[in-house]
């Protein structure tokens, strides 16, 4: 992700729940979707509550499917995005978008790539017309690809090498968790082989990936799904097709014994620790009950882990859960459930372990009482509506679900399989997923402290 960041909420883009409501606790977004003969997927969502948009482009590539020797390619590419096309060239992208009030950024994951804007819904077309041009070609050159090279290395110093923990808890944690090179290594990039990454390997990369046919449009706020259209075949429509090379079979199945490290930091103050456990497969009956135990154990300081540890036996700091590097909802092949915690000096990995196990084990054997399960669903569903209210993010999460399901529609799904989830499918996932056959963990510790030198003894003075 390039190093600026967009606000979670936008006040220019968010509407009124109750103004869509169907009834008091249940709101369907509004999703129309349709494809161009170029084989780009144009998904409009309606709503006329501000007159502004959110627009996403999301491509179906990410680190998966970068190739091998080439760590962090998929992440360099995203920001050799911004870095202009011959007839756009470099800082128009920003200017033309930001200048009237909006914004935008990228990001890059196992399985895809995405490219958001917002802006009052007079920008659409130029919004529009600027993500259609840089589809079609980029300003290849030696210069910018040094700079970008330059600029995403110095993105991992500041974000990874120079800071405590280092994001250990979700860069380190698949190398060891993962068997395939496409799951296990890290995504972000290694410095070698990004300066390995030639002109030839980036105009390789566009072509194979960056097609229409391999992007899904969404837009949502301001506009009709007739006006959308129009605007999609306009800029994109005569963009052709491009052969996208088939995925390799990225699956694994759950591990059959744990894994753990010990790592040492130079930076950190306290000890930390990662524990993974393998999710289940995106669309199957456990989804959803995985991803409501995970807001069960992990989910704020409600959780029964955070309650179990941090409060009750006060063997942690804090602790916080993590999808990956995207969330329950938005994975399309391997990906971890995990909890990363800072635990007190005087503790150890092996006691917080068992704290977790312990508290895992009530659950796989009692279930959920029925309150507790609720007061869980009902932040689940009050989060998932939230992140809904910004156009940039309504936006952004059709056209990922089109791109991972295969169906923008899904959005209105999730509410549903997170109300249908009963205590005897917590239960089960936690019996099956959270074991310690199919767990994977690093201790973090830090680094012992040099002891100062020794003052220098002073010369014997002379006499005379």
């Amino acid at each position: 992700m390039r190093m600026r960041q967009i606000p979670a909420l936008l006040a220019a883009a968010t509407l009124s729940l109750s103004a869509h409501a169907a009834s008091a606790d249940r709101w369907d977004v509004p999703v129309h979707v349709k494809k161009l003969d170029n084989g780009l997927t144009v998904i409009v969502t309606e709503d006329h509550s501000s007159p502004t948009v959110g627009v996403s482009v999301v491509y179906r590539v990410g680190m998966r499917l970068e190739p091998k020797n080439r760590t962090g390619f998929a992440h360099l590419f995203e920001h050799l995005m911004f870095q202009g096309t011959p007839n756009a060239p470099k800082g128009v992208f920003d200017k033309t978008i930001t200048t009237g009030g909006g914004r935008n950024n990228g990001s890059t994951r196992a399985d895809f790539t995405n490219y958001i804007e917002t802006a009052p819904a007079s920008a659409l077309d130029a919004i529009l017309w600027l993500e259609a041009d840089r589809m079609k070609t980029l300003d290849f050159n030696e210069k910018t690809l040094k700079n970008q090279q330059d600029v995403v290395k110095e993105e991992i110093r500041v974000n990874v090498k120079n800071q405590p923990y280092g994001g250990f808890m979700w860069i380190d944690i698949g190398q060891h968790a993962f068997q395939k090179w496409e799951n296990n290594h890290d995504g972000y990039g290694s410095f070698q082989d990004l300066e390995g990454a030639s002109l030839d390997d980036v105009r390789a990369f566009h072509r194979d990936y960056y097609g229409p046919n391999n992007a899904v449009l969404a837009i949502a706020g301001d506009v009709t799904p007739q006006q959308g259209y129009a605007l999609a075949k306009k800029y994109f429509g005569a963009i052709p097709k491009r052969a996208t090379p088939a995925p390799g079979d990225f699956s694994e199945g759950l591990n059959t014994a744990e894994k753990r490290v010990e790592q040492s930091d130079a930076l950190a103050q306290v000890p930390a620790l990662a524990a993974a456990w393998k999710m289940p497969a995106r669309g199957s009956k456990d989804q959803a009950p995985m991803a409501v135990l995970g807001e069960l154990l992990a989910g704020g300081d409600a959780s029964l882990l955070y309650q179990g540890l941090v409060k009750g036996r006060e063997l942690a700091l804090n602790l916080s859960p993590l999808y990956g590097l995207t969330g329950p909802w938005e994975y399309d092949g391997p990906t971890l459930f995990t909890v990363f915690s800072m635990y007190k000096p005087t503790s150890s990995a092996d006691a917080v372990l068992a704290a977790m196990d312990e508290e895992i084990a009530k659950v796989a054997r009692d279930g959920v009482d029925a309150a507790t399960l609720q007061r869980v669903k009902t932040a689940m569903l009050a989060d998932w509506y939230n992140k809904l209210e910004s156009y940039i993010n309504r936006a952004d999460t059709l056209a990922k679900l089109q791109t991972l399901w295969g169906d923008a529609k899904v959005v209105n799904k999730i509410p549903g399989w997170i109300e249908g989830v009963k205590s005897e499918d917590i239960q089960r996932v936690a019996a099956t997923y959270l074991t310690k056959a199919n767990r994977t963990v690093i201790d973090r510790k830090p680094a012992p402290k040099e002891a100062p030198a020794a003052p220098a003894a002073a010369p014997a003075s002379a006499t005379k």
